[in-house]
């Protein structure tokens, strides 16, 4: 593999903020290329389509039939009985009391036995993927050997709200201010700050679109959603029920011409608008993560070997900037750069602060979310983290060769999360 060396130390907006990965990094043949009986890996994985929050295909279904439809399906699809896991754990944001009565109730409606745990976490958007990096730790600490890290989110039954129960104090301390701006402004904040044009956030936008348009006419989604059967009501009261295959928020007739005529959606001169942000949605993701060693034992699959995963902090209020440290501190850890790396599902949070992580970055665009992102399919909070870890693993795998793959995000308040993993090939 060609080796190029990646200055991340002029990566750094020009601000007062530095990450901890400000230093050069050279690629490297790295323990990566050596399979290991103490990796972690993906064994398969599984999410539901999205639907579009209030009116798409899941306004009326609960969180914990979606995430039970997940569970189950990942597992009965490889054959393995749930009393083989070692805990559940369940990236989710809104729901109350952080999701644990959700998660449970979806933990028994999936039929799997009392004895075997379910937990929830809270990261803001890189709730599943947070998920994941906890089953990977109590997997590498020695704990179990088999975890199931999901992530699922209704914003059709809840919405964001208010901040919460927070000190008065707050007012008195500027990045503690910062955490509660709208994540509209935010963009805003990161459009302008960093100069990323209202043209650059509408082509982003676009393609995003026609990719998850084409991926999806071309059937590339099949393999990785999980049908779900349902009801819905209509208008009129009456109710249906439905099985939902495919994403609610893809728009094929989606034009530049029609995205440039939007207004800006948080402020009047505002370049953030409805079409270049992430669409509110529902769904579910569930990934089967184990020891090489057990999985191998076990004649199940691999899927994709967790090489690196990083969580860094930035200021609050371009908090969508997270990515551009977050994927250094990830790639430093494996040993790898920036043109090592096959793929890159980034979270289109906004399309500014995409394009401001991507151009940071120096990332070819055409190895960015080549079936498209949350633009198109949607962000259900809790739920994005996974899905994109399902989504890159089975690009990787129909691209049919040994690669490298990363997932990130950014995360309200202020942070960013990534993970690198290698596809080990047929």
């Amino acid at each position: 593999m060609h080796r190029v060396k990646v200055v991340f130390g002029h990566l750094s907006p020009p601000n007062t903020f530095k990450s901890h990965s400000d230093h050069i990094v050279s690629g490297v043949e790295c323990s990566a290329l050596s399979a290991s009986p103490d990796d972690i890996v993906v064994v398969h994985g599984l999410r539901t389509a999205f639907g579009k929050a209030k009116r798409g295909s899941f306004k009326d279904t609960t969180p914990d039939e979606l995430l039970s439809c997940v569970m189950t399906a990942v597992l009965v699809d490889v054959g393995l009985s749930p009393e083989r896991l070692g805990d559940i754990c369940v990236g989710n944001v809104l729901q109350p009391g952080a999701g644990a009565l959700m998660a449970r109730v979806a933990h028994f409606l999936s039929e799997f036995p009392e004895t075997v745990p379910v937990y929830t976490v809270n990261r803001m958007c890189s709730s599943g993927l947070q998920a994941l990096f906890n089953i990977a730790g109590a997997i590498r600490s020695g704990s179990y050997d088999m975890g199931l890290a999901c992530g699922v989110e209704s914003m059709s039954l809840r919405d964001a709200g208010e901040p919460g129960d927070v000190s008065s104090r707050l007012m008195d301390y500027e990045k503690a201010r910062d955490c509660v701006i709208p994540m509209g402004i935010t963009s805003e904040n990161v459009a302008e700050r960093f100069g990323v044009s209202r043209e650059k956030q509408d082509a982003f936008a676009f393609s995003s679109q026609q990719k998850a348009s084409q991926a999806q006419k071309q059937g590339i989604f099949d393999q990785e959603i999980c049908p779900v059967t349902t009801k819905f009501v209509d208008e009129d009261g009456s109710e249906r029920t439905v099985t939902v295959t495919k994403d609610d928020g893809i728009r094929p007739g989606t034009t530049l011409a029609g995205l440039t005529k939007l207004r800006g959606a948080f402020k009047p001169d505002g370049s953030t608008t409805a079409g270049n942000s992430s669409q509110v949605s529902d769904g579910a993701a569930a990934v089967l993560v184990g020891r090489r060693s057990v999985v191998e034992s076990l004649s199940l699959p691999v899927l994709g070997v967790l090489k690196a995963s990083a969580v860094v902090g930035v200021p609050p209020d371009v908090m969508g900037i997270g990515p551009a440290y977050a994927i250094p501190a990830a790639l430093r850890q494996a040993g790898l750069t920036v043109a090592d790396i096959d793929v890159f599902e980034i979270n289109e949070a906004f399309a500014s602060q995409a394009v401001y992580c991507v151009e940071k970055l120096g990332i070819p665009m055409e190895k960015v979310n080549p079936n498209g992102g949350a633009i198109a399919l949607g962000h259900p909070l809790g739920c994005t983290g996974a899905r994109q870890v399902v989504t890159l693993l089975n690009e990787l795998k129909r691209r049919g060769r040994r690669a490298y793959g990363v997932v990130s995000m950014c995360i309200g308040t202020g942070m960013g999360a990534a993970a690198v993993f290698e596809y080990p090939g047929p």
